[in-house]
């Protein structure tokens, strides 16, 4: 059956094994096609109940009682989702604070763990705080940072090889940070190839996994991470401003010094003594403060449900729905103008495509307003549209495509605004 003909899709939910988490989503648009998970998740029924049942049940029954059993959900809620969709086993992974906050902890941490080093490097194609973050630490510690450029460069679809990387690489090399998706173009950078070449040069590599995490396989401790943050708002379902997580595996976890102590971190934690003495036993060690409950329960909620879908089934959903928009892309689009920037290679992508087009601004505004189909737009010339496994349907992806084919064949979103938003 030819992928053009609706039937296609509807086959393939048919035959899905997901498909049955979809009823588990706030869907109040039945006509919406929602191909934005990559950067909001949707609201799962669930989390709904948990948050009410907290405030009703934990903290306004229980009131500061309640934190004789609140007091280690970072930690206990980490290992859930380490578990369900880093490949983690317990006791590596935190939830807490924000993605940049981590990303500020364990890049200085990890800096800081190889005195004498002076050089960071990073990606052109990096997400803007992780690199304005290096900026800043570069600046203040008198650093060399180093900007691979893949934008493009010499990067196909800005996706770094161990034979990129490489070419950078020396003993004054502290540390490497790259996306495990990149979030324009949505390529995959092998973790395990990267990783192992950064280790053999003596320097420690920060995976960010904002744009992977709840979509594709990791194995983090199968491919022998040393240390990776990631938020839990996009494809992990748990809401606009959730907590974010970090990694950081066991072989490490005593080598390393955060630099922002909090009193949660401290080895006695209640003693509310003079000096800092981090705990070094536990990933408590690297938690700054109190943990937001209400929120840490939408993370449980969305990563539990992950977990019974199963990493696995997640992965090969995320990697048939984006070959399907690639095969609409060949028919429909790339006639009318749109330049695919990301691999054909299913090992190379994540949850979502990247389409270039010289009017992508303007298509994206008017997809919203004009076609109810929500993508969202990257500058200088990015469209991104995305599978979510477990909430979006393979016939929604489908007629979002066919939408998208109708505008920009009549030209329809010609003259239509934005709206001023800040948000594209």
């Amino acid at each position: 059956m030819e992928v053009t003909n609706r039937e296609y899709a509807l086959a393939l939910d048919a035959a899905d094994p997901l498909a049955k988490f979809r009823s588990e989503f706030v869907i109040n648009d039945a006509s919406q096609c929602y191909l934005d998970g990559n950067s909001l998740g949707r609201l799962p029924k669930a989390t709904i109940h948990a948050v009410n049942d907290f405030m009703t049940n934990e903290w306004g029954e229980e009131v500061v009682a309640g934190w004789a059993h609140w007091v280690d959900e970072a930690q206990t809620v980490g290992d859930l989702l380490g578990r369900a969709a880093l490949g983690a086993a317990a006791g590596q992974v935190l939830v807490c604070d924000t993605t940049s906050i981590n990303f500020y902890q364990l890049a200085l941490a990890a800096i800081q763990a190889r005195p004498g080093r002076k050089t960071i490097i990073v990606d052109a194609a990096n997400f803007p705080t992780d690199r304005y973050i290096l900026q800043g630490i570069a600046r203040q510690f008198g650093l060399n940072l180093v900007t691979i450029d893949n934008e493009p460069g010499e990067a196909k679809h800005e996706r770094i090889t161990p034979e990129i990387l490489e070419k950078y690489l020396n003993d004054d090399v502290a540390l490497v940070t790259l996306e495990v998706i990149q979030y324009r173009s949505g390529a995959r950078n092998p973790i395990k190839e990267i990783t192992d070449l950064v280790r053999k040069h003596g320097a420690l590599m920060l995976w960010d996994a904002s744009h992977a995490v709840g979509a594709i396989e990791m194995n983090f401790d199968a491919n022998g991470v040393d240390l990776a943050v990631g938020c839990t708002y996009k494809y992990g379902n748990s809401g606009p401003g959730s907590p974010a997580w970090m990694y950081v595996s066991k072989r490490i976890q005593k080598e390393l010094q955060v630099p922002i102590q909090g009193w949660f971190a401290q080895a006695d934690q209640f003693a509310m003594g003079p000096n800092f003495d981090r705990e070094r036993e536990t990933m408590r060690g690297y938690q700054i403060a109190s943990p937001g409950l209400m929120a840490i329960r939408c993370v449980k909620v969305a990563f539990e449900m992950i977990e019974r879908a199963n990493i696995s089934a997640i992965n090969a959903k995320a990697a048939k729905g984006t070959e399907m928009m690639i095969a609409l892309y060949d028919a429909w689009l790339a006639p009318l103008g749109f330049q695919l920037n990301t691999s054909r290679e299913a090992a190379e992508r994540g949850g979502h495509i990247s389409l270039i087009h010289p009017d992508a601004k303007e298509i994206a505004a008017a997809m919203r307003t004009e076609i109810n189909v929500i993508p969202d737009y990257r500058v200088p010339n990015s469209i991104r549209l995305a599978i979510s496994p477990l909430p979006t349907s393979y016939v929604e992806v489908w007629d979002g495509f066919e939408r998208l084919r109708d505008l920009v064949a009549n030209k329809r979103y010609l003259g239509v605004s934005g709206g001023g938003s800040r948000v594209t």
